[in-house]
Parts: structure tokens; C-alpha cells; sequence
């Protein structure tokens, strides 16, 4: 086999790049995840990954999405046109991901099955470092193990954690490359306008209802002993997400409408 470039090597989860592939950790909900790719390859969807299949180590083998991810997206979403770009990106996605209807066979991160009423198949991780970039362009998503059956209103609010966002002013210059104290209403009702949604009524209790659900979702991964949420737990990071919720309920003033 060619040689590997390590690409992420936590505790339970290393990603290697091997040639034009990338190969990752396959978990129960695989196969859903494979699904839904294979969904968006047929469809013509360009954004996503393709399922090149199992290797014989037993990793999932994708394609490559030649770009820029993770600690180099943040401040590509800074700026408005960043911040359009990929609220646009997510709608296209769920256009795309619109007429998919998963078999009650497939299970998903969160142990549901099927959609129900209104739902789609949400990527479920949603956030910049989620994102490639080909120069100011954003040109792919990554890392669907999060991908979940939802009103399509969960990755909105997922997105807008991260972008509107979510966080104290000190955060944002330190860590998210914000030079200035971001404006969060204006940036939350650009990034629903682009996206088209027509109100931002309920954005922000829709984005501290996620918060929520994603503590409860990361302590139940954790004791069923599924990595890395157990890691995650035994490291504190839950009550990190405990104290971000809280500053969203004592900051929401800085989103809701004067």
C-alpha cells in the first residue's frame, strides 16, 4: 500500500490519507452513513465524499476532498461572504439530500432509524472545521458520522453555534479569528437570509435546544462506551458544554431582536 499521511490520530480514531483516498474507523452506523453518500453521488451532488468501499484493515475507504479543513476554515467564515457561502453550501445539501428515504435498516449515530414527519437526513456536524475550502470557495463537506434523521432546522442551528456565534467576545478574538466583536444578530439574520429561511423567529431557542440535545447525546455515547464521547466525558468536555449553554442562555439578548 502507498504510504500514509496521518491526517488526525486521537485515541480511537486516526485518519489517514493513502493516495487520492482517505481512510477512517467504520462504527455501527457505517453503513447508514454509506447510504447517504451513495445517495448524493447519485444524485450529482459534488460536495460530498464518495464510498470507494471496506479496506482490508477494515476502514472505510472515501474519496480525498482536495482543500483547506479544520483549524484553517474558521476564518474563512468571519467575513459575510464566507459567512453566505456556507449557509448556501447547507442549503444545496439539503436539496440534494431531500428525496433520500433511508430503510428502517439503517441505524444511525443516534440509535434512530427511519424519518419521520418533515425530517431529512441532517449532517449533524455541521461546523467550520467540517468544511473545505478551495481558496475563498467552500467546495466539500467531511466527516458524516454524525449524519442523523431531523427537521432540517437542527443543522441551521447547529451552523449558527459556531457562526453567528455562540460565544464570549474574548473566545472570538483569541480562538475564532474575529478582530472585532462580532455583530451576532446581523451575522445570525445573514446567514438565515442566505440559506432562505424568511423569519428568524425561534433561531435562537432552536440553537440552545441543539446545545442541549448534544450534551445529552454525548453523555449517552459515552456511557453506552462509544469513543470518542467517553473520552470526551472522562476529560471534562461535558461540563465545557454545560458552561457554553449557560452563557447562550444568559447572552441571548445578543441575538434576539431589540
Amino acid at each position: 500500500m502507498a504510504d500514509e499521511e496521518v491526517l488526525q490520530n486521537t485515541p480511537h480514531r486516526r485518519v489517514v490519507r493513502v493516495g487520492d483516498t482517505v481512510r477512517r474507523p467504520t462504527h455501527p452506523w457505517t453503513p447508514a452513513v454509506h447510504a447517504l453518500l451513495r445517495h448524493l453521488e447519485e444524485v450529482g451532488y459534488p460536495c460530498s465524499p464518495r464510498v470507494l468501499g471496506i479496506d482490508e484493515q477494515g476502514r472505510e475507504v472515501l474519496t480525498y476532498l482536495d482543500g483547506r479543513s479544520g483549524a484553517e476554515s474558521w476564518p474563512k467564515v468571519v467575513g459575510d461572504a464566507g459567512l453566505v457561502s456556507v449557509a448556501r453550501l447547507l442549503r444545496d445539501y439539503h436539496d440534494a439530500v431531500a428525496g433520500f428515504r433511508p430503510t428502517d435498516r439503517l441505524i444511525w449515530c443516534t440509535g434512530e432509524t427511519g424519518l419521520g414527519d418533515g425530517e431529512l437526513v441532517c449532517h449533524g456536524d455541521f461546523g467550520p472545521w467540517n468544511i473545505v475550502w478551495g481558496g475563498d470557495r467552500p467546495v466539500g463537506i467531511i466527516d458524516w458520522d454524525h449524519a442523523r434523521p431531523a427537521d432540517r432546522l437542527h443543522d441551521v442551528a447547529y451552523a449558527l453555534e459556531y457562526l453567528a456565534p455562540f460565544r464570549d467576545d474574548a473566545e472570538c478574538h483569541r480562538w475564532l479569528g474575529y478582530l472585532q466583536p462580532p455583530d451576532r444578530r446581523r451575522r445570525l439574520e445573514l446567514f438565515a437570509t442566505a440559506y432562505g429561511l424568511t423569519s428568524v423567529e425561534g433561531l435562537v431557542d432552536a440553537v440552545i435546544d441543539v446545545q442541549r440535545r448534544g450534551i445529552e447525546l454525548v453523555r449517552a455515547l459515552a456511557r453506552a462506551g462509544a469513543q470518542p464521547q467517553a473520552r470526551w466525558v472522562a476529560d471534562g468536555h461535558a461540563e465545557e458544554l454545560e458552561r457554553r449553554l449557560a452563557w447562550s442562555l444568559a447572552h441571548r439578548h445578543l441575538f434576539d431582536a431589540p
